[in-house]
């Protein structure tokens, strides 16, 4: 049963093609049901998120014919042929282990590729398009995954501006769950943050925004609480860490006011980070002894220098998935050689039992027991070694019939 994938990822496909062949969870059960019902698809798992589409499948369908359901199932305009990529076989599981190892993804060594494998590989089994072949695969590539994560330090270093804000101010506040997060605006960068800051346990957080409804709305969505920017102030003084990215021409935070704040805080230091484009904190601020205020530029150097751990860290997180890729294929030749092993097994015993009787025969005709035995071990040695010579036999004349005959000199 071969082990077949078929996709397009952030590497060979626009984001306007990519969109076009997504599964949605909604539209992933029928289409799970739909393909199990091609030829040749004895199993089958497909994974879909933002960078990638890929299917996975166990069966004699080729790489063609799944390629032409694809286009059908989205649109039979599409034209897929230059964008997509197969793997069969050991390069299949290889894929399958480094993607699930975070190796393949657009951020190398991101997390989230893991949990969502997970969900199309539980999504797959709840729909009854597994078996054992894609359970086997699966199982060892989260496995693979895991030792990945913890032998390597390749997810270890924020590599985007909001895991990387999170990180910074880890160091400044190792315990996250004390302190308070004001974030000023209500875009897709504070929105990403927000919730960067919700997964690292902060105490209390407030979203500050010009539009009061946008900031209740993110608000909402973190358990955090929502304020007008006239309440900014305020907010400044109880905040520990302050994130801003809005699109104002003007700073929301002066010098003159951040001052205020520190002193109403009684010196307590606060953690700002500006990611606004231009400017939402004057750089003046930094002179100001109990804050420290990092830009976009220096979060961008930090992430600079974690993507260069992360590379290291790769080299060594590839030799490991090259480990656990013998180990499946060996596992699996192994299990694979069960049937054969069984067979030759009883073709042994029967062997033996019939030599055995025929020795037994022999003895009760008179024969010495030391001509018995030698038949015996003869007959045994010969009986046993006929199939396996025969066979190398053929092998052999089969590979002659393809090379050829030798050269004449």
């Amino acid at each position: 049963m071969a082990f077949n994938i078929l996709g397009l990822n952030h590497k060979t496909a626009p984001v306007a093609l990519r969109e076009k062949v997504a599964f949605n969870e909604d539209r992933l059960v029928a289409a799970l049901r739909a393909l199990r019902q091609e030829r040749g698809v004895a199993e089958a798992v497909i994974l879909s998120t933002c960078n990638r589409t890929e299917v996975y499948w166990a069966g004699s369908a080729s790489s063609a014919e799944l390629s032409q359901w694809l286009e059908r199932h989205h649109d039979d305009s599409l034209d897929l042929a230059s964008s997509l990529y197969v793997h069969q076989e050991q390069r299949a599981i290889e894929h399958a282990f480094n993607v699930a190892s975070g190796l393949d993804s657009m951020v190398l060594g991101e997390a989230q590729i893991l949990g969502q494998l997970k969900d199309a590989y539980r999504i797959a089994q709840e729909t009854g398009s597994t078996g054992p072949n894609l359970n086997k695969l699966f199982q060892a590539a989260f496995s693979a995954a895991k030792r990945v994560r913890s032998e390597t330090q390749i997810g270890a270093n924020a590599v985007s501006l909001a895991s990387a804000t999170v990180s910074l101010a880890r160091r400044m506040f190792s315990d996250l769950s004390a302190h308070t997060t004001l974030l000023i605006g209500a875009g897709e960068m504070i929105a990403l943050t927000a919730r960067h800051f919700a997964a690292a346990g902060v105490k209390r957080m407030v979203i500050a925004n010009r539009t009061l409804g946008r900031a209740q709305a993110l608000a909402a969505q973190i358990k955090g609480d929502a304020v007008d920017l006239d309440q900014l102030d305020q907010e400044l003084a109880e905040a520990d860490i302050v994130i801003s990215c809005t699109a104002s021409q003007m700073p929301l935070i002066t010098k003159a006011t951040a001052a205020a704040a520190v002193r109403a805080r009684r010196h307590r230091p606060i953690f700002m980070v500006d990611l606004a484009v231009p400017r939402d904190i004057d750089p003046a601020v930094a002179e100001l002894e109990d804050i420290y205020l990092f830009s976009i530029d220096d979060l961008q150097q930090l992430i600079d220098e974690n993507r260069q751990q992360r590379e290291v860290a790769a080299g060594g997180a590839r030799l490991l998935i090259g480990e656990e890729v013998a180990r499946f294929l060996t596992e699996l030749r192994a299990k694979e050689a069960g049937p054969a092993i069984r067979a030759l097994r009883q073709q042994a015993d029967a062997i033996r039992e019939h030599t055995l009787e025929q020795a037994h025969h022999l003895l009760a005709n008179g024969k010495s027991a030391d001509e018995v035995l030698e038949y015996l071990a003869n007959t045994l040695t010969n009986r046993l070694l006929h199939a396996p010579i025969q066979a190398l036999r053929q092998a052999s004349e089969a590979t002659e019939s393809v090379s050829g005959p030798p050269d004449e000199r």
